[in-house]
């Protein structure tokens, strides 16, 4: 039997693996096979607790124990269990244990891998598990442990085109390959630390920045572009060896929707959602010298820049801002004064593009800046319903100097750059919005396939499987329609996507953000009183309906868009008739 399979393979062990047994066996404070440990033993596991919670060196071989081995460490002294293949000792996590120590108990010798994960995401494995593990499972089949990088084999966690068998009109193995990095690289310096920022309002740090930057993860969210050439220059190449001409909107699209995928949105907005709607402009509108200058210190993230166009009192009514830049006497300078508000990343920028009013009323006076923080500029956090890592916040201008040669387009021609720039922005939201949708979608089929009441998984409840019906046909079409239109973009430049998309991408980002809505509905209903709780099996769902107004309001509410997609369409009806 498998007993004795295990007592022969252990005698053939070499040395080396038999003291690392022999240390994991002190570690815990028991030996194989033991009956429960005398009193003084239990103290003295408890003396040194700090010497058992420590994580074993990577690679280390873990000793391999039979079923019937666990099943006698079953004691609030002596407490062992399995989780998938793995044994854990949890003598003196027991007493720390948030749940408190009877849950543990209850499990005790057991194999508890289903109430683990009817009260706990794996993650809890990766952190505090480390500490506690102290074998495999004789005979047991190893759980994969998924890679940074990996794709999700969830049915629908991935668009189609990266899920197994299925072909794409649109993406190339070029994607594929840049898709994976650029998640290798995020799962490796963000998701680790993401929640926990979340939670504690943490801004992304300019070390981050700089990581990204020099990881080309902060380029490729700006697309395709002489500056990605000019980028290269400098020394920083773009994930997966994508040659910076070969790029388009289809690896910007991925990009973006891989920063979504971390699922803490106040942290996706703080790492450069300001930078992806407030470069741009530089860019495509500033003076050549300025836009190389900015870009690259961006790019790099060795400084971090944002997009401040609303006010407290004209937030879709951009033609009604009452931001103020008038010239200075000498000719030289602009001095701006005014106020912003709810500006993302604003709080820890080192650059603003402001809308401005340098002439009379309407959208025939406003003008584009790019304001450096200096003298007269401060901010102040807004405090709003998701976390404050996004930087969200006022901005106060008070006689500040701006250089003429900051004037980004034409003066008194700053609307078109600003609607120009919405495309692009509106565009933005609905890739990342889709991706919240989907990741949202992903934890539905997670949960109800591993949740059990009434004694059968959630997925057995027709009425489960309808809500999951609904919420994947409508992620599909949505991301079927944001390929289309990024489609679109690699076939226009950017004057002509001006002309042609901005009613397209307004319906589109009323249908994407229409779908979040109902997706994280449903999901509540799915995950019931977990949904409203900011930690443990819903914190991806609690922290989603929180955010799922961001982006119907951001960038243009959905009336607007409506509205303005309507608009459109009419600007150019044909003479036709019934």
């Amino acid at each position: 039997g498998s007993s004795g399979w295990h007592r022969k393979g252990a005698a053939a062990k070499s040395s080396d693996v038999a003291r690392q047994r022999a240390s994991v066996r002190h570690c815990s404070g028991v030996s194989r096979g033991s009956q429960p440990a005398s009193q003084p033993a239990a103290a003295s596991r408890r003396k040194g607790a700090s010497e058992t919670m420590q994580v074993l060196p990577e690679n280390t071989e873990l000793p391999a124990y039979t079923r019937e081995e666990v099943a006698r460490h079953n004691t609030p002294e002596d407490l062992w269990c399995i989780i998938d293949d793995r044994v854990y000792d949890l003598t003196r996590f027991a007493k720390l244990h948030p749940g408190g120590k009877a849950a543990l108990v209850d499990v005790a010798g057991q194999d508890a891998t289903v109430a683990f994960y009817g009260l706990h995401r794996k993650e809890v494995l990766g952190k505090t598990g480390k500490r506690l593990v102290i074998g495999t499972v004789v005979g047991a089949t190893p759980r994969p442990e998924a890679k940074p990088g990996a794709r999700s084999v969830v049915p629908y966690g991935e668009q189609s085109a990266f899920m197994p068998g299925w072909k794409s009109a649109y993406y190339t193995e070029s994607h594929a390959r840049f898709q994976e990095a650029v998640r290798a690289c995020l799962d490796r310096e963000v998701a680790p630390h993401a929640a926990r920022m979340e939670e504690a309002n943490e801004d992304p740090s300019p070390e981050l920045f700089r990581t990204l930057g020099a990881a080309g993860v902060l380029a490729a969210r700006v697309g395709p572009g002489p500056w990605q050439q000019q980028l290269a220059k400098s020394g920083v190449t773009l994930p997966g060896g994508l040659r910076p001409e070969a790029m388009d909107h289809f690896h910007e699209l991925i990009a973006h929707q891989e920063v979504a995928r971390l699922g803490t949105p106040g942290v996706t907005d703080g790492l450069g959602s300001g930078m992806v709607i407030g470069l741009p402009p530089v860019l495509h509108f500033g003076r050549p010298a300025l836009a190389a200058r900015v870009g690259g210190e961006v790019l790099r993230g060795e400084r971090r820049i944002c997009l401040a166009i609303s006010e407290a009192q004209a937030g879709s009514d951009v033609a009604n801002i009452t931001t103020t830049a008038r010239l200075s006497p000498c000719g030289r300078f602009y001095l701006v004064d005014g106020l912003k508000k709810w500006i993302t990343n604003g709080d820890f920028c080192d650059y603003f593009v402001t809308a401005v009013r340098t002439g009379g009323p309407g959208i025939g006076g406003i003008s584009l800046l790019l304001v450096e923080r200096s003298e007269g500029l401060t901010t102040r956090k807004v405090k709003t319903s998701y976390s404050g890592s996004a930087g969200t916040c006022w901005v106060f201008y008070d006689n500040v100097k701006v250089p003429v040669e900051n004037l980004l387009g034409k003066e008194n021609g700053g609307f078109k750059c600003i609607m120009a720039n919405f495309n692009h922005e509106r565009w933005l939201i609905c890739c990342m919005t889709n991706r919240s949708s989907r990741l949202v979608l992903e934890e539905c089929f997670k949960w109800a396939n591993q949740r059990r009441v009434f004694g059968s998984e959630l997925i057995h409840q027709p009425v489960i499987r309808n809500k999951l019906a609904h919420m994947v046909s409508m992620v599909e079409s949505a991301e079927n329609w944001l390929e289309n239109i990024t489609f679109q973009m690699n076939n226009m430049d950017y004057k002509t996507q001006s002309e042609k998309l901005a009613g397209p991408i307004a319906l589109l980002k009323l249908f994407c953000t229409r779908t979040q809505n109902s997706v994280v509905d449903e999901a509540c209903q799915i995950f019931g009183g977990r949904a409203l709780t900011r930690t443990g099996m819903g914190r991806i769902v609690e922290g989603a309906q929180r955010a799922v107004k961001f982006s119907a309001i951001l960038g243009g509410s959905e009336e607007i868009m409506a509205d303005l997609g309507i608009k459109q369409t009419m600007r150019n009806f044909p003479d036709a008739r019934l």
